[in-house]
């Protein structure tokens, strides 16, 4: 058949051969595409003398392994954009999701070979990576943006009390459920008593339109103010409820040394060197790929410490522990939703600077949030005074993942309320 209609295609047809008339010339085209080949529907299609655009016709539509009318194979398509088809959509998923992929990672890898966690644990790694997540952070940290949020400092101020003096006193009802392991219970216990997240609560109030520079400004100040009131938040409110003793000065200096002293020296090396502040703002996504990379080290370093006892609890209780640390950040966001529409009304209503959308938003997503490296610097400094470090981890980091997520589909229903909003004012 293909040699057939390639021979019609490319020589004058023979004399004598007649074309019979077709009632339906669409039915001809179906049965000609059956046979691998895609022609125009009239019937006198053969006997045309337009032969290049009838041949690119029929070839296009032929397998790969036919043969057009010189001998040669028909080119396909190549292997490497069919491979770009495919790989193109994963790349971007995981770009788009990349710190909660490092990090789900990085606690598959501590658990299926824990023997490289533990090398790895053996040369203090995780003091390490914890120090290079600090000091990137200072390198992406713009004196700019921290001066805009000047305008909306009560905002400003009632977050900071939000994070590091309310949202601690969860610590307490979270104490009070019973599981086994309880680690899990203390782990998320510390975790609500953590200043907010580094970046996932700015980079979403920049995706909802919120007012990113107040985000970054109580990012920066509730992680600098928690070196003083973790260790405290600590001794009052999980310490006494398990009955131990925190070492205060200890951890504080460690803290300090961890966190903001890497900090400080980011920071400077982007203010003092010239070019470093312009390359790091241009390649800023690279730079919080690099963190979420050495961030999933921490927990890594952790969950192959204690893998042993990790294999030993069982899945259902991990899935409580998991809808625990769910339950834990809607409350917060409740709580912080309703406080700040409450003293939206009493400073002044419309007019207040709660009440300004895009602060609104910034105090929910900030101020909700919870932070995984200072957590984790926390628990290594205990000792395992409260438990086993990879157990007490290993629920924040799952409620760490949760909170991203929970997060990110609230920013999408505002953009699509906001979208909305915007149609009907059209309309």
């Amino acid at each position: 058949m293909a040699g057939t209609l390639q021979t019609l295609a490319f020589r004058p047809p023979v004399v004598g051969i007649t074309v019979p008339r077709l009632r339906n010339p669409f039915l001809s085209v179906i049965h000609i595409h059956m046979h691998g080949y895609s022609v125009t529907s009239s019937p006198n299609l053969l006997l045309r003398r337009n032969f290049p655009s009838t041949s690119r016709t029929i070839r296009a539509s032929e397998r790969s392994d036919q043969v057009n009318g010189n001998g040669n194979l028909h080119a396909r398509i190549p292997d490497s954009v069919l491979l770009l088809t495919w790989v193109k959509p994963i790349l971007s998923f995981v770009g788009s999701n990349f710190l909660p992929l490092a990090l789900v990672s990085a606690v598959s890898v501590g658990l299926a070979n824990p023997r490289l966690g533990c090398l790895a644990h053996k040369y203090s790694l995780s003091k390490f990576s914890t120090f290079g997540i600090f000091f990137i952070s200072g390198l992406m940290l713009r004196s700019g943006d921290v001066g805009a949020a000047v305008q909306a400092w009560p905002a400003g101020i009632f977050g900071l009390g939000l994070i590091l003096l309310f949202t601690p006193f969860f610590s307490r009802l979270v104490l009070q459920l019973k599981l086994v392991p309880q680690e899990f219970v203390t782990g998320l216990a510390i975790f609500s008593c953590m200043p907010t997240t580094l970046s996932s609560g700015v980079a979403l109030t920049q995706l909802v339109g919120g007012n990113s520079p107040l985000a970054l400004a109580m990012t920066v100040v509730s992680n600098l103010l928690g070196i003083l009131i973790v260790p405290f938040s600590i001794s009052k409110f999980i310490a006494d409820g398990v009955g131990v003793r925190i070492p205060t000065e200890q951890l504080l200096r460690s803290l300090i040394t961890t966190l903001l002293i890497p900090l400080i020296l980011g920071k400077v090396f982007r203010d003092f060197f010239s070019g470093v502040g312009e390359y790091v703002d241009q390649n800023r996504k690279h730079f919080s790929m690099i963190s979420a990379i050495l961030l999933s080290l921490v927990p890594w370093v952790q969950v192959s410490i204690s893998s042993p006892l990790l294999l030993m609890v069982k899945p259902a209780v991990f899935l409580v522990a998991i809808g625990m640390g769910i339950l834990l950040h809607l409350i917060l966001l409740a709580f912080n939703s309703l406080a700040i529409h409450g003293i939206s009304a009493i400073s002044g209503g419309g007019k207040s600077v709660f009440s300004k959308k895009e602060n609104a938003r910034a105090l929910v997503l900030v101020a909700s949030q919870k932070t995984l490296p200072v957590l984790v610097t926390v628990v290594e400094q205990l000792g395992g005074a409260l438990g086993e470090s990879g157990l007490l981890v290993l629920p924040c980091v799952a409620a760490h993942i949760n909170q991203i997520i929970i997060d990110s589909f609230l920013v999408n229903f505002w953009l699509h309320k906001d979208r909305s909003s915007n149609m009907d004012k059209e309309a």
